[in-house]
């Protein structure tokens, strides 16, 4: 049964990265099967807790006004070129760095993530809110089997979360009022900034996104610390009566 602080709720938005999906893991993963077939000896936890450290850094220069509004697949071709100097690789082609840019749009879901999404549409609105592009949350969407409604995000207001004006979109966009939408994340930050834009909020749990790397540590929450607080998608789910 759905919580009273939540019954209004018609549209539930995701934060995506290490919410929705593991980053960390996929990269490695892809990374490992590349050395198989290149022959290549890299670092890959390494590798892509490098590419997370530079993400925040490099999307604050967008937010601060240092550059102009970029979207994130070219940010992230930026943070790739600025590892691989870092790394003193210089073997990759254009086509790889390319490729390697866009490993974001391939990372695969947590193993509650596709359930736990199937049973909340049903019920509900359900769309990526994302500091990743169009293209990319698409392209993610194909590759994973996110079931998504609407693909919402950055890229349509011209700002990085957690800028509120990314938060306030999407009750504008889906013609629906604050209280009526849930943005869904593992980050206390994002749901902490939409709290504060009227939007429900909803904590998912992944102790595992970062495995033992250097990039950060998970958030954890206990009840009452924001509208729904759950194990993973499956448990979001039944706790929104879905």
């Amino acid at each position: 049964m759905t919580n009273a602080n939540v019954s209004e709720v018609k549209a539930l938005v995701f934060d995506v990265f290490g919410t929705v999906v593991d980053w960390r893991g996929s990269i490695i993963a892809e990374g490992l099967a590349w050395s198989e077939t290149k022959k290549t000896n890299i670092d890959w936890p390494d590798f892509s807790d490098r590419l997370r450290s530079g993400y925040h850094p490099t999307m604050n220069r967008v937010r601060t006004g240092e550059m102009p509004w970029t979207r994130l697949d070219d940010l992230h071709r930026l943070i790739l070129d600025q590892v691989l100097q870092d790394l003193k690789i210089n073997t990759f082609t254009d086509e790889e760095k390319t490729h390697w840019a866009h490993v974001w749009r391939r990372l695969k879901p947590w193993p509650d993530s596709v359930e736990g999404l199937s049973r909340l549409k049903r019920k509900y609105i359900i769309g990526p809110l994302s500091n990743g592009n169009i293209a990319l949350m698409t392209n993610l969407a194909k590759h994973s089997k996110l079931p998504w409604d609407v693909i919402l995000g950055s890229e349509l207001v011209k700002h990085y979360k957690p800028d509120k004006e990314v938060y306030i979109s999407v009750p504008y966009f889906l013609d629906l009022r604050p209280e009526q939408v849930m943005l869904v994340a593992a980050h206390a930050i994002d749901l902490d900034s939409a709290r504060k834009c009227g939007l429900r909020t909803g904590f998912i749990y992944r102790p595992n996104e970062f495995g033992n790397g250097k990039v950060g540590v998970p958030d954890h929450a206990k009840r009452g610390d924001f509208d729904i607080v759950s194990a993973d998608a499956i448990d979001l789910a039944t706790q929104m009566g879905a």
